[in-house]
């Protein structure tokens, strides 16, 4: 039986819900905006205040692999509504027992992360499906809004956390609880605009490239044994791990190495690295459908080092700095754009969401191993009174990872099953 096409107008109103419920995800972007004022308020560490921010990553990947199975069995809508009210949840915990490091991890760090990452993984793998015509740009336009979530949150967690230590146990409480009405009403509420094409649906006039028309749909256990699998998995960590250690660490680092104040606050600096984070979503996703996945990746890992050994080891300047956050931002987020249309590229968009789910892992346990390794290193160096050695040691290395990241990232190639080649 012959599907009716769908007008492309319908398609349109899946991406917009979407990007806004990507949007109100990237919160979890924004949480070195608490970690001075945790810091000020509790007197905890750098690995201690960085804690939440790592296990939501951790999570986030593990719930990105359990939502992606169910939304592949059940549809979109059920499992991003679910991650809705697991993110309000969350971060109405956080403002119940986020007095200790212990309970902001189980609020913020378990139930919130866990909750982004069953909203997550949804909106990508309903518009990769609703646009196989365009899968680098509609995943990367999908996840924009994940990147520059910071742009909207920076500020508002800045204007709403305030300036003055002695109200910090009053605002911060306040903010997650804020938070928490905004993921209640605005996540659940884009969830129920989610809903998947029949199977075989294609663009009117749209005919697929001969090799992607030959692709085989691969399951996860199928996919798990191909030798691609486990280096798209490593070079996913390691090209990721320049941006997450970035966006952990941007704002300690502009407060502490460079002055904020003078040219513009730390929230705001935040913003516009999300705007480059949301632009190297995009901007990556379109090209690699021009140049080649392969192509993109190549040079995503170039300017990571980049932002690494030519602005950030410095660990000096705000403009230098703000330079090297941005251009590191920009090419993360082309990670998160790339990495699913590959995972559909070499193993077919029936299972995008248990097998992206999969991939996925590699950047919770970045998230959760590599920030919290640095975060140590900064402590370290806070201890000794020469904070810039400690940034220069940490960029230095990040930019080793990113360049081990760019070989893997040459020797690439589909898996032998008549796939399109990068």
């Amino acid at each position: 039986m012959t599907v009716a096409p769908v007008v492309s107008e319908s398609r349109v109103r899946y991406a917009a819900a979407a990007i806004f419920m990507q949007i109100l995800l990237g919160v979890l972007y924004s949480w070195s905006v608490f970690r001075v004022p945790l810091a000020q308020l509790y007197g905890w560490t750098k690995a201690e205040t960085i804690a939440p921010y790592r296990y939501s990553l951790l999570v986030f990947a593990v719930g990105m692999i359990l939502a992606g199975f169910w939304q592949d069995r059940k549809g979109p809508r059920i499992v991003a509504t679910a991650g809705g009210f697991l993110l309000g949840t969350g971060c109405l915990l956080a403002a119940r027992i986020g007095e200790t490091v212990s309970g902001l991890v189980i609020a913020y760090g378990l139930v919130a992360g866990l909750g982004v990452g069953f909203a997550y993984v949804t909106p990508i793998a309903m518009c990769i499906k609703w646009f196989p015509d365009r899968r680098g740009m509609i995943v990367g336009l999908a996840v924009m809004g994940f990147g520059v979530g910071p742009l909207v949150f920076g500020p508002l967690l800045e204007a709403l956390i305030g300036s003055d230590p002695s109200r910090f146990a009053e605002t911060i409480p306040r903010t997650f609880l804020i938070l928490a009405a905004i993921f209640y009403v605005g996540v659940v509420g884009a969830a129920q605009f989610y809903r998947v094409p029949p199977a075989g649906w294609k663009p009117t006039g749209w005919v697929p490239p001969p090799g992607r028309a030959g692709a085989a749909e691969l399951s996860p256990s199928q996919m798990l044994r191909t030798w691609q699998f486990y280096a798209l998995w490593l070079l996913y960590f390691l090209g990721t791990s320049v941006g997450l250690t970035a966006i952990g660490e941007a704002t300690p680092l502009l407060q502490e190495m460079a002055s904020t104040t003078a040219a513009m606050s730390a929230g705001t600096a935040l913003g516009i690295m999300s705007v480059f984070n949301g632009a190297g979503r995009l901007g990556w996703g379109s090209v690699s459908d021009r140049i080649g996945r392969k192509s993109a990746l190549l040079a995503m890992c170039l300017v990571s080092v980049l932002a690494c050994l030519g602005f950030l080891r410095t660990a000096s300047g705000f403009w230098p700095l703000l330079t090297g956050l941005c251009l590191a931002a920009f090419a993360y987020g082309g990670y998160l754009a790339l990495m699913p249309s590959f995972t559909a590229d070499y193993y077919g968009p029936k299972n995008v969401g248990a097998n992206y789910g999969l991939l996925f892992s590699a950047w919770g346990a970045c998230g959760f191993l590599v920030p919290g390794y640095f975060a140590q290193i900064m402590d370290v160096a806070r201890i000794s009174g020469d904070l810039a050695s400690g940034y220069r040691e940490v960029y230095w290395k990040l930019a080793l990872l990113a360049a081990v990241g760019a070989i893997i990232a040459a020797l690439l190639r589909p898996p032998a099953r008549g796939g399109s080649r990068h």
